[in-house]
């Protein structure tokens, strides 16, 4: 398609379109920021150097490109990036938390596979694009190093908290982020420069293991979300307490924020949270065989760590439940065919119950 050649007021109409459109596909806000990231680039390099990525090598591959959106994709001049609200309408996060017989997996991974549900819309918005004035564009849903939340942040999509979290003033920070990168020279927005966390250490309190070593400064390798989808080995016993009954991320430092009392339920019906993740078991979920894992995280980020991670997960939350006949019979009967992975972390939790 032949691209068109755009003035200033030309460029103001498409950036005001695109928000229009942005709204009618889904999403709640959309923003245009320029590709600068110097200043995050510099945290990047030295947050790597300390290693809080533990084993997430691919946030230190690639060279610069994660800071630099131009060398990911040649000739990039603006990015567009897209919130959509996540949380469901029956979060019951703290009844959750607080029962340790059940399982408590992330808000945002109850639902639907959440990259697939935005790229499609995303991939949409970038057709309207490219049929209006002939450019092109790529998308981008957490599936391409892009320092997304530095990106919305400078879109003026809300600000950096001290969880690291993007938090937004009128949505709080349950929400994903995306991202267009387009060669458009379109109107940038504003970004609000003054972060609002105030005095609030909440979410650094609340971390159950200590995983902020400052304010907007994480070390990943203590951080539940990380022990229990990015690691691929044993989680570590000073870090087994601390993980509760949560098997699959963790929502504290959200759940904590008061600028989440904003926060708007989903009305994406691909975001309800699919049963019986919502509010299993954790002998419910431990009794699992591989097939019926992989039935029921079909098209959902849980499947994402596996089927041995998820025993190993589990394990760990039985040992931190209430002592029960229940729970050291199901640990027993699963030990003698276990990996050697999962069987470390059964030992662990029968020890637990046997002091």
């Amino acid at each position: 398609m032949t691209q068109t050649a755009l003035s200033q007021s030309d460029l103001q109409d498409l950036a005001d379109k695109i928000k229009v459109w942005g709204r009618e596909l889904g999403f709640q806000q959309i923003g245009i920021t320029h590709i600068e990231l110097g200043e995050h680039e510099t945290r990047l390099k030295e947050w790597l150097a300390k290693g809080y990525h533990g084993s997430m090598e691919y946030m230190a591959a690639h060279d610069n490109m994660r800071s630099r959106p131009a060398d990911l994709l040649p000739g990039t001049l603006r990015v567009i990036s897209a919130r959509m609200d996540y949380l469901p309408a029956d979060a019951r996060i703290k009844e959750q938390l607080q029962d340790k017989s059940l399982a408590y997996i992330s808000r945002y991974a109850l639902g639907r596979d959440y990259h697939k549900v935005i790229r499609k819309r995303l991939t949409q918005l970038g057709k309207m694009i490219e049929e209006e004035v002939g450019h092109g564009y790529r998308a981008f849903v957490d599936s391409a190093p892009v320092l997304e939340r530095a990106l919305a942040s400078n879109a003026g999509l809300g600000w950096l908290g001290k969880n690291t979290m993007l938090i937004n003033k009128k949505a709080g920070s349950y929400f994903f982020l995306s991202e267009l990168l387009t060669d458009l020279p379109l109107p940038i927005d504003q970004p609000d420069d003054k972060n609002h966390c105030g005095s609030c250490t909440s979410c650094i309190d609340i971390c159950p293991t200590q995983a902020f070593v400052g304010e907007q400064v994480l070390d990943a390798r203590r951080c539940i979300s990380y022990l229990t989808i990015e690691l691929k080995g044993p989680i570590p016993t000073d870090l087994r307490k601390g993980m509760g009954n949560r098997i699959f991320g963790c929502d504290d430092c959200q759940l904590c924020c008061p600028w989440n009392r904003f926060s708007k339920t989903t009305q994406e019906t691909d975001f309800t949270p699919r049963h019986p993740l919502d509010n299993a078991t954790l002998l419910e979920l431990f009794a699992w065989d591989e097939s019926t894992f992989l039935k029921h995280t079909e098209g959902n980020p849980i499947r994402r760590t596996g089927y041995q991670n998820w025993l190993r997960n589990i394990a760990v939350a039985l040992g931190n439940a209430p002592a029960s006949i229940e729970i050291t019979e199901a640990l027993k009967q699963r030990l003698p065919e276990a990996s050697d992975l999962v069987k470390e972390h059964i030992e662990w939790a029968l020890a637990q119950h046997a002091t």
